[in-house]
């Protein structure tokens, strides 16, 4: 990946060298023997070419002196006049404020999820994100893919740790590696688990080959959206009112109801607890359609003589009133 130029640095070269010439010039001006102050107004009167007339006599060396200074120094400001007049030509100092502003909202998210890679895949897990109420941060090195970028984003190379630590690395709930090539999202894997042993990692696969290497590296989940792309092909084949259904409750957004997953708490009302005996589908209206155990196995259609243990995750559907009741049961001491 290519490095990101910094707009900025011909800014401090010309600023360097301009500080350097009117030090020279004012040292050199005391050893022909004028006073501090006379000094360095001999030195900037003749860099800036302003033309008075010298605070005292000069010998010819004094004169020397201040022809080389003049061809030095008026170089060196002309460069740094045109160095600063690019950056506000440009628009540099307005991208500053804007890189600013995007770090000082960085900064303010807890809980946001960082998405590396700003490309078809990385586009789609943003969109669908930010329509469940999620904070989102994209990193990428190009920038003309990121101009375009709704969200708050980083520019530079996903692998760097100095750039997940922008993107916000030690507050984020989820990384998603969402890059091109493998071995990238292999190397973000594993830079983000070592930075944050218990941030969650979806990680992308190209290659079947990759999966399992991305899942030692610390991936908690591995996705090929080739397979899933052939997986959901074949399913409008064989159940295309079921794919239909279920891509509108989780993707859509046109119906009222909507499939959510609910962590039991160990205070929660719900421990120890049957299904029927909390008679959740009355209370709340939501229906508990599974219940993952925390071994990680499913129980589907749960009977109402089903205990509910804590570290459960409840799946049910429901509007989104019914959904926050279910939480509040799920949740609360």
């Amino acid at each position: 990946m290519g490095q990101v130029r910094d707009p900025f640095r011909r800014v401090r070269i010309g600023l360097g060298a301009l500080t350097l010439v009117l030090v020279v010039g004012t040292v050199g001006y005391l050893l022909f023997g004028f006073s501090l102050l006379d000094a360095l107004y001999q030195t900037v009167i003749t860099v800036t070419t302003v033309g008075f007339n010298s605070p005292r006599s000069v010998g010819a060396g004094s004169k020397v002196f201040t022809i080389i200074l003049i061809l030095v120094g008026v170089g060196t400001a002309l460069y740094t006049f045109s160095a600063v007049l690019e950056v506000l030509i440009e628009g540099h100092m307005r991208d500053l404020v804007r890189r600013r502003k995007m770090e000082r909202d960085i900064a303010r998210m807890d809980r946001h999820v960082i998405v590396c890679g700003w490309g078809r895949v990385g586009r789609e897990v943003a969109q669908f994100l930010t329509n469940a109420g999620r904070d989102v941060v994209v990193i990428d090195h190009d920038l003309e893919r990121l101009s375009g970028v709704p969200y708050a984003s980083v520019r530079g190379d996903a692998t760097d740790d100095e750039i997940l630590h922008q993107a916000g690395i030690d507050r984020a709930a989820t990384l998603v590696a969402a890059l091109d090539a493998d071995a990238d999202n292999l190397y973000v894997t594993m830079a983000g688990k070592s930075m944050r042993p218990d941030l969650q990692i979806i990680a992308r696969a190209r290659n079947e080959s990759s999966e399992s290497k991305l899942v030692r590296a610390g991936a908690d989940r591995v996705v090929n959206p080739q397979q899933l792309g052939g997986a959901r092909m074949a399913s409008f084949v064989t159940h295309p009112h079921v794919v239909d259904f279920v891509d509108v409750v989780m993707h859509d957004g046109t119906l009222k109801f909507r499939l959510e997953e609910l962590a039991v708490a160990v205070d929660s009302p719900l421990t120890g607890s049957t299904l029927g005996s909390m008679q959740l589908r009355d209370r709340t209206g939501a229906l508990v359609l599974a219940i993952r155990r925390p071994d990680g196995g499913f129980v589907t259609n749960p009977s109402p003589g089903h205990t509910i243990e804590a570290g459960d995750v409840l799946i049910g559907v429901g509007t989104a009133e019914q959904l926050s009741a279910l939480a509040e049961f799920a949740m609360r001491p």
